[in-house]
């Protein structure tokens, strides 16, 4: 059954009910907006800083813009990009493509200007629909993108290269289009990349869209009672994945666009949030918050906050024990995933197995796992391995990559290029990546992008880029500079140099040595992460 059936059905029995609720809590703040004030905004026309949306509102928004697509000659199995901030018309236009029969194409919001063009000629985009933070970006790639006929502008101050989406929609249908979906037919494309920093195209099906639903509803058990607070960006699988818990169950989600720690608290507390998925910098920093006297739980409604659950990179034992030191009523779950096997949940703690935090847990609901060797055979308990998935969510294929496909997927098997160990007990630990790939914050950082960047001044002769431990993003990026003969150079004029580049994407260690290589030329990074401590990584996340 496709994942638009129960947008159909939450919007005939549900209708009138509130599902989402975007608010803004940076918009808030720069126009000096009280928090009481903010609190009985809830029917501000302008809908300035909270917007909400009803089950029936959302289906018939989905089911306008499907026809517009199909209207402008939009075909079963044709890519529509999505470009936009979360907010409120995400989800709408994202479920919009699916019951077009088409095949939604979310782009990192981070992406440049030459990595949006890249990911819409290597997925085949038709059509594009974008939101006002991306202007800029389009309006320099605008002509080198020949395969994108149809360009929707969701926003004001529409530039002229756009057609207007919300007054296309308006103007459509809000009934269901007659498009038939099954299981097995294309859904999604979602970009991942591998240490050469050249994103992958991921295919999935409505199948596997539909497995992830019934996962994450099987590990956290959402009901019409819960109301779950969003705060990744949605064009990952990782947060959308997440939400499918709420829509089968039909109930409330918040997106709320900020992450400071009060922003998260006093939303919790206002909107009576019962769910938080959290990457461990943010629990770090509410921690930090709490023990700063900057929040002071006794000033907020906190009582109805059941789970707090952490996923996209290892989660350190102490953190955990920190946050039920000042939570002690959460239930706390790990979620293990890759976008390659439709986001969280293949493998995951279970709320029950708390005593097990640094491991990231067992099988998820109907994920089968092993461990293996270098021929694929399992190996025994305590030994390390491969950590390979097998399940109804893996993806259909690397996009128009049938040797990278085939090199991931063994027999159903998918590989995921991580390290790991099982205990006695059947618990997984990670070991150690066998990739490069750098994960900071829960977003991927790739080297090779990294050190070509650098290799553009004039006074590098070499960089490796490692990932380094750090308490909060777990992982930071370190640029091993080795300087041609005769030059000089500090950290800040790299650090000034590293300027243009995204800011999640700059070094934050800049080392000045020798970067050595092997005799076939490449870098030897297991030695520059020996020398400079990237091998304590394992060990400060799994500490007892």
């Amino acid at each position: 059954m496709p994942i638009t059936e129960f947008l159909s059905r939450n919007a005939e029995m549900f209708g009138q009910e509130k599902c989402l609720t975007e608010i803004n809590m940076d918009l808030q703040e720069k126009n000096n907006v009280t928090w009481l004030e903010y609190e009985l905004i809830e029917n501000n026309p302008t809908g300035e800083y909270r917007r909400d949306m009803t089950w029936r509102v959302f289906d018939e928004k989905a089911n306008r813009l499907a026809n517009l697509l199909l209207k402008r000659g939009i075909k079963k199995g044709d890519k529509v990009a999505i470009l936009l901030m979360n907010c409120l018309e995400w989800l709408p236009i994202y479920f919009g493509i699916l019951k077009a029969g088409a095949i939604a194409v979310p782009l990192n919001f981070r992406y440049t200007a030459e990595e949006i063009k890249y990911c819409l000629d290597l997925s085949d985009s038709t059509a594009l629909i974008f939101g006002p933070e991306f202007i800029d970006r389009m309006e320099s790639i605008i002509n080198q993108i020949p395969k994108v006929k149809t360009i929707f502008y969701a926003g004001e101050n529409r530039p002229l290269f756009a057609e207007s989406y919300d007054r296309l929609t308006a103007n459509c249908s809000s009934e269901a289009p007659p498009i038939r979906l099954s299981d097995d037919d294309d859904a999604a494309i979602y970009f991942s990349s591998g240490t050469t920093g050249f994103p992958k195209a991921i295919l999935h099906n409505h199948g596997s869209l539909m497995s992830s639903a019934y996962t994450e509803q099987a590990h956290h058990g959402q009901t019409r009672e819960d109301n779950f607070l969003c705060l990744p960006p949605l064009y990952h699988t990782g947060a959308k994945m997440h939400w499918f818990g709420s829509l089968i169950s039909g109930s409330k989600a918040v997106l709320l666009r900020g992450v400071k720690p009060e922003w998260i608290i006093k939303t919790v507390s206002a909107e009576k949030i019962t769910i938080v998925w959290l990457l461990v910098p943010w629990a770090q920093d509410i921690l930090d918050a709490i023990e700063r006297g900057d929040v002071n739980l006794d000033d907020y409604e906190l009582s109805q906050w059941r789970l707090m659950h952490i996923g996209a990179q290892p989660v350190p034992p102490s953190l955990i024990r920190r946050w039920k030191k000042y939570f002690p009523d959460h239930l706390y779950d790990t979620n293990y995933g890759l976008s390659e096997s439709i986001g969280p949940g293949c493998v995951h703690l279970g709320t029950e197995n708390i005593h097990k935090v640094g491991a990231i847990g067992i099988p998820g609901h109907n994920w089968q796992v092993k461990i293996a060797d270098g021929n694929g055979n399992t190996v025994s308990p305590g030994q390390v391995g491969e950590l390979a998935v097998k399940g109804p969510g893996v993806m259909k294929c690397y996009y128009k990559d049938p040797e990278a496909t085939a090199a991931i997927i063994k027999d159903g098997w998918l590989f995921t290029g991580d390290m790991a160990r099982r205990d006695e007990d059947g618990f997984i630990y990670l070991v150690d990546r066998k990739k490069d790939v750098i994960i900071s914050g829960g977003e991927n950082l790739y080297p090779v992008q990294i050190e070509d960047f650098l290799r553009a001044h004039k006074a590098i002769k070499d960089v490796a880029v490692i990932g380094l431990p750090d308490k909060r993003l777990g992982e930071i990026a370190a640029a091993i500079i080795e300087l041609k003969p005769g030059y000089h150079c500090t950290e800040e004029e790299i650090s000034k140099f590293c300027a243009p580049m995204p800011r999640y994407k700059r070094p934050r260690a800049i080392i000045f040595d020798k970067v050595p290589r092997n005799p076939t030329g490449k870098i030897e990074k297991p030695r520059l992460r020996e020398k400079y401590g990237a091998s304590s990584l394992v060990a400060a996340l799994t500490e007892s």
